[in-house]
């Protein structure tokens, strides 16, 4: 590896140690090299950061939030925890089942794992507390949910990967499917499990009146998934303008429908969407001037030598890399890891015919391991923060919990059929 890439990842490292945010970081770091090697004039990095964000598929961004926003203030997350704890009933650990039921439908809705740990935290981390659930079990469950919904259609982190490695969005939303059930249904395992070792309350009485009321009322919500799906896989509009579709579909059904959507909801989520956007859309153009050094720097080169000189298994490779991106999610969040690394590993998966619709998933999910893992697990945090404990006091359960989600990972890894059956055969 040359002396440059050398000396870039080194300033970066350093911004991460005095804890400087991780855009202004690579930011700072891109301007050090060039300051320092003088191989590329400085006007090139302001152009390079523009130009990591001129992408039409990008603008599903602050749609897919913004259709997330206006269904929250209409009311269909409420429907949403209603119609899960309809379906549980009365089973031991019912609460912990209807909240990784829920985080699993509202990540259909909302493409952001942060998102889903407020919408569904914010109901549901109250009443596991007044039931007598162990805070530290509660957030670490809905942390861990959320971030696990991020892997279902329609993903944020998806959409960004797509754009970086032009691979098709409709087919890592399909692929995303299957995988995001067999994650939510370890972590179902494990919150029965543990419910039954400390003997928590379940939740109502099931009631075959209460599920069809419930069902009739999310009937709205439940739709969302199949527009945007199925609008994508018939070819009737693309990612973004799916998007856009959904904005249409949430104000018309939370003014005309559920006539719970006010004009002060609607610029509550305009301010909203414009907060996340921003913030996501500057690590976006960081991340992108990062990886153009990276790539000038003929890292991804170096990278895929050594690998090929190393070994000829696919699964190998895929392993290693699968450790390294877990070592990356623990300090630094899910977009940069994907826009710093995805450039750097597209020659080492055409060179071992790795599917990148088969590794953009388990990226994926190693980033949703990432953000439940101190000290940086942003959607943990959310969590301990509206639940008002220490992230401390969630390492025990948690641990089970990443280990059930890093064992469907591997899974994943060696079965990729797993990954790649509907991608391969919904037309």
């Amino acid at each position: 590896m040359s002396t440059g890439a050398l000396f870039l990842m080194g300033v970066f490292t350093v911004t991460v140690l005095i804890d400087m945010p991780i855009a202004f970081g690579l930011v700072l770091s891109c301007l050090a090299y060039l300051a320092v090697y003088d191989t590329a004039p400085m006007m090139l990095a302001a152009q390079q950061y523009v130009s990591g964000l001129d992408s039409f598929t990008l603008l599903a961004i602050p749609l897919f939030i913004l259709a997330a926003q206006l269904m929250n203030g209409a009311g269909l997350t409420q429907r949403i925890v209603r119609l899960c704890a309809a379906i549980v009933g009365d089973i031991r650990g019912g609460l912990a089942v209807v909240a990784v039921l829920a985080c699993l439908m509202f990540g259909a809705l909302s493409g952001s794992g942060v998102a889903d740990v407020i919408a569904i935290g914010s109901l549901l981390l109250p009443a596991m507390a007044r039931s007598g659930y162990d805070k530290g079990f509660s957030c670490a469950l809905v942390g861990s949910a959320g971030a696990a919904s991020t892997i279902i259609p329609p993903s944020i982190v998806l959409i960004v990967y797509g754009t970086i490695t032009d691979t098709s969005v409709g087919k890592l939303f399909l692929a995303g499917i299957i995988p995001g059930i067999l994650l939510g249904g370890s972590l179902i395992v494990v919150a029965i499990w543990q419910a039954r070792k400390h003997n928590w309350a379940g939740g109502a009485l099931f009631s075959w009146a209460e599920l069809r009321a419930a069902l009739v009322d999310a009937v709205p919500a439940l739709m969302v998934p199949v527009l945007i799906i199925g609008g994508i896989r018939l070819g009737i509009f693309t990612a973004t303008e799916a998007a856009s579709s959904a904005i249409v579909y949430a104000l018309l059904i939370g003014f005309f429908w559920y006539r719970t959507l006010s004009l002060r909801a609607v610029w509550e989520s305009l301010k909203s969407t414009g907060e996340g956007s921003a913030s996501i859309l500057l690590l976006i153009g960081a991340s992108a001037l990062f990886a153009w050094i990276l790539v000038a720097e003929q890292v991804p080169q170096a990278l895929s030598q050594l690998l090929v000189n190393w070994t000829d298994s696919k699964t190998a490779v895929l392993l290693v890399l699968t450790v390294v991106l877990l070592l990356l999610g623990t300090f630094m969040e899910a977009i940069p890891v994907i826009i710093i690394v995805a450039p750097v590993v597209m020659p080492v998966l055409a060179h071992y015919h790795i599917d990148p619709v088969h590794f953009g998933i388990l990226l994926s999910i190693n980033m949703a391991i990432g953000a439940n893992t101190p000290p940086v697990g942003v959607d943990l945090m959310a969590a301990c923060k509206i639940g008002g404990i220490n992230m401390m006091q969630t390492l025990r359960p948690l641990t089970w919990m990443m280990l059930a989600m890093t064992t469907v990972m591997l899974l994943l890894t060696f079965i990729p059929e797993l990954v790649l059956y509907l991608p391969r055969h919904v037309q």
